[in-house]
């Protein structure tokens, strides 16, 4: 795909950080990326518009009613660009987006943009970590909105902690995956689990595991990114512009598979599924006795990549299974994907304390069913899930 017929349309409001965007333009111009700038006034505190025009190679837009032919600025900007990059946001624009006010070109943009917006925020960590601020970021991720969030450090303002500008080559990469794959999926439902399920004793115990669900989010999200339909079945909380079905149990969580199963081209079974279940759930909490054991009888759950393979017998579904294992790792996987009859299966190694649960990396081995085999190197979860789609539908 020709990255010179996408267009990314960068807001940059009044923070310290705006000076930091020149690197980015200059990145996105390197790439071949049509760049388009506009500006809050009070960004122009920070950065020049002459030194903006000169990167971006094009006009530089302020002021809202300044109509240079006889199109509002608002609707032909927001129509031309095919992502939109908020760098740096402040607390003062976040909060003017989320509630739809629009004072100036950049919140106006905003109000009329309908694709892929992107917000990278920089500001005080009081501001950042203010409830109303939070609310507000609450409110547009659930819109759809993407946010890459401020890291950890010294700030200008002299206090040390979360609000600072995340790095240029986050933003940059994040951009850029977009632009690229963002219609590899088009026409097709994906559906992925994620989180590990929960299996309650009583009203206030569980059997449950580690599982974040972190690597079935990025999954969904990158599907999401990549054009497709997408529904994930979790059992965490997520805000997303795609369906989320939340679940508790094993058993739950194959009743809502078997809701999506016949409309669905990819299935990606990325939860931590549970392998029993109590036997007799309590529907009053169990109280302590002087027994020094207490003994919980447990059933097998359904093997549910094991059924969704049965059910799959014309072979029109893609479906990928995951194998998280703490020792003999590939041994273990390639018997897996005999035994499930899965197409695909995602081998990652829980030992390890730097991928896997919980953690923002990871590095898996890819098995699919004629013996193939690719291992990715440790990244991201984001790029790894990239990384994943790519394999199966360019296999």
């Amino acid at each position: 795909m020709s990255l010179q017929d996408k267009t990314v349309l960068i807001g940059i409001t009044g923070g310290i950080a705006a000076y930091k965007i020149c690197e980015l333009i200059r990145k996105f111009q390197k790439a071949g990326v049509n760049t388009k700038i506009v500006c809050t006034p009070n960004a122009l505190n920070f950065v020049t518009k002459l030194t903006l025009q000169n990167l971006s190679k094009n006009q530089v837009y302020v002021e809202e009613f300044d109509v240079k032919d006889w199109k509002p600025e608002h609707i032909s900007l927001a129509d031309e660009a095919d992502v939109m990059l908020i760098a740096p946001a402040t607390a003062n624009t976040i909060s003017k987006i989320a509630n739809g006010i629009a004072d100036n070109l950049l919140t106006s943009i905003a109000c009329a943009f309908s694709k892929k917006m992107i917000i990278a925020p920089a500001m005080n960590c009081n501001m950042w970590n203010n409830q109303s601020v939070a609310e507000n970021i609450s409110k547009l991720k659930s819109r759809g909105v993407e946010f890459l969030e401020p890291d950890t450090g010294f700030l200008a303002c002299g206090y040390t902690g979360k609000g600072r500008l995340c790095s240029i080559d986050k933003i940059y990469n994040t951009v850029l995956e977009f632009l690229e794959y963002s219609q590899k999926l088009a026409g097709k439902k994906v559906v992925v689990t994620s989180g590990g399920t929960i299996e309650e004793i009583d009203p206030v115990r569980y059997i449950s595991n580690y599982s974040s669900g972190k690597m079935g989010f990025a999954i969904a999200k990158t599907a999401y990114n990549m054009g497709a339909e997408v529904v994930l079945i979790t059992t965490k909380n997520f805000g997303a512009p795609f369906k989320i079905v939340n679940v508790k149990s094993a058993i739950q969580m194959q009743n809502a598979l078997d809701d999506e199963f016949e409309t669905s081209d990819i299935i990606i079974m990325a939860a931590a599924v549970a392998d029993y279940r109590v036997k007799n759930y309590s529907a009053q909490k169990l109280k302590k006795t002087s027994d020094e054991e207490l003994v919980l009888e447990l059933v097998k759950n359904p093997d549910i990549l094991q059924e969704l393979c049965n059910k799959n017998q014309n072979k029109e579904k893609i479906i990928v299974g995951f194998c998280a294992e703490s020792e003999n790792l590939l041994e273990n996987a390639k018997e897996k994907i005999i035994k499930k009859g899965c197409d695909y299966l995602i081998a990652n190694d829980i030992s390890r304390k730097d991928i896997g649960f919980s953690s923002e990396d990871n590095e898996v081995t890819i098995l699919d069913k004629n013996g193939g085999m690719k291992h990715l190197d440790k990244n991201s979860k984001s790029i790894i899930s990239r990384q994943i789609l790519e394999y199966i539908i360019h296999e």
